[in-house]
């Protein structure tokens, strides 16, 4: 084990290829936005939510390329 057939037969991957880059600064390398909103239904009561998306500028990665 050891060349590179052998990590896409096996699925493993070098640690090292995970933080080539920049870290994001919108998500700040979670690769996720955490968006937190309030809404009054008809009863005028306040409902909170967070939604969770994919960062649409790392695309989920948590890192830029470098430039």
């Amino acid at each position: 084990m050891g060349d590179s057939t052998d990590l896409e037969k096996t699925g493993t991957f070098n640690v090292s290829e995970l933080r080539m880059g920049n870290t994001c600064p919108d998500c700040e390398g979670r690769g996720q936005l955490h968006i937190d909103s309030e809404n009054i239904n008809e009863k005028f009561e306040v409902e909170k939510q967070t939604v969770i998306t994919q960062c649409p500028r790392c695309r989920g990665t948590g890192q830029l390329p470098t430039s």
